[in-house]
């Protein structure tokens, strides 16, 4: 009987997909098992995303899905387990040690909204369980330590490694924290590009002993030298492009997608910020910035539109005074918009093939 049981609970599993992954609930060797008896079946499942948050949606998809099963009487129980692993990047870049998986998070011109959006996204997936850090990449305008509430400069360890600041549960580094808040960087691109690279590597993100499953790369606007040196330099998992529904900012998205394709970095989607704006007053809503414009450069591109941010007062206040919206109001609709969004971004991540670099050992021929 118990083999039948779990015959029947697994073919049903195969056929549920996975709202965050938009693959089979079991891909990935999702399934860690199923047991069964006359009594109850225990089904467990291993996501490669943070589950915290979504745990009990996930299980109760499972429990109404096996309900349909002609088993009697039967004690259903779902375990959801959540592990966070490495995945592939561009080939030839070192790891970052202590850091799993980057995620930058780019746009093709200023004022769409990108860091307020980056902040957001990140405090969502550290919301959900995973253990997250924001690189602030904007060397000429870095917003993150005020975004994110974080001051003060970071300390180093044995006058080598910087110690990342922390708030809101997530680690943060940023030119920011270096210098005056008002005071303007004015250096060349080599200087930018050394800055990025020093504050990458010479940060101790597993400072607590506990490595980063998702860094969060806020990057300046445009295709420059930044950009450059993370296609060359940094190990990353995959980008997002930040839009609104205007048509001079989505020529400038269409400009950073084409980038990121030419240096073979996978795109995960478009995020539409400001897609409508919403009344304060009476709660009308109008897409004052255009329509549909995320989805026509979706479409074109073959990406997937991850989630659309109506432009609200309280979105800029909030990030204004440190504490964003995902942190201000957990529950409320704009910040389950930003969970579902960083979840969608998770999911996709979770089913790219596993970096095995970390696995093998260095080789070295010498002649004898």
């Amino acid at each position: 009987m118990s083999e039948s049981i779990i015959t029947a609970v697994t073919t049903t599993l195969n056929g549920l997909i996975d709202p965050f992954t938009n693959e089979k609930m079991t891909a990935s060797r999702a399934l860690k098992s199923v047991q069964a008896d006359d009594q109850k079946v225990v089904v467990t499942l291993r996501k490669g995303y943070p589950v915290q948050s979504v745990a009990a949606e996930l299980s109760s998809q499972v429990h109404e899905a096996l309900k349909a099963l002609p088993f009697d009487n039967l004690n259903l129980e779902v375990v959801i387990e959540q592990d966070i692993i490495a995945h592939s990047v561009q080939q030839g870049v070192k790891p970052v040690d202590g850091v799993k998986n980057i995620i930058a998070i780019a746009s093709g011109k200023g004022g769409v909204g990108k860091s307020t959006v980056s902040a957001n996204l990140a405090l969502a997936l550290a919301g959900a369980g995973a253990s997250v850090a924001v690189l602030d990449a904007d060397i000429y305008g870095p917003s993150q330590p005020r975004m994110l509430g974080a001051s003060g400069k970071p300390d180093s360890l044995d006058n080598k490694m910087l110690l990342p600041l922390q708030n809101h549960g997530i680690k943060i580094m940023s030119i920011g924290f270096m210098v005056e808040e008002d005071t303007p960087m004015i250096w060349r691109g080599p200087m930018v590009t050394q800055a990025l690279e020093q504050m990458l590597r010479g940060t101790l993100w597993n400072q607590d002993g506990q490595d980063v499953d998702y860094m969060i790369i806020d990057l300046p606007p445009g295709t420059g030298d930044i950009q450059l040196t993370l296609s060359q330099k940094v190990p990353v998992s995959g980008a997002v492009i930040v839009t609104t529904p205007q048509d001079i900012a989505l020529l400038d998205a269409r400009k950073a997608y084409k980038m990121f394709e030419k240096v073979e970095v996978p795109i995960f989607g478009v995020i539409e910020n400001m897609s409508t704006h919403v009344c304060t007053s009476c709660g009308h809503e109008e897409a004052i910035f255009g329509a549909d414009g995320a989805a026509k450069m979706a479409k074109d591109f073959g990406l997937q539109v991850l989630g659309e941010i109506p432009l609200e007062m309280s979105i800029r206040e909030l990030a204004d005074s440190g504490t964003p919206t995902v942190v201000n109001d957990p529950e409320g609709a704009t910040a389950l918009k930003y969970r579902n969004i960083a979840l969608k971004i998770a999911g996709k991540l979770s089913v790219k093939k596993r970096d095995f670099s970390a696995k093998f050992p260095n080789i070295v021929v010498e002649n004898t």
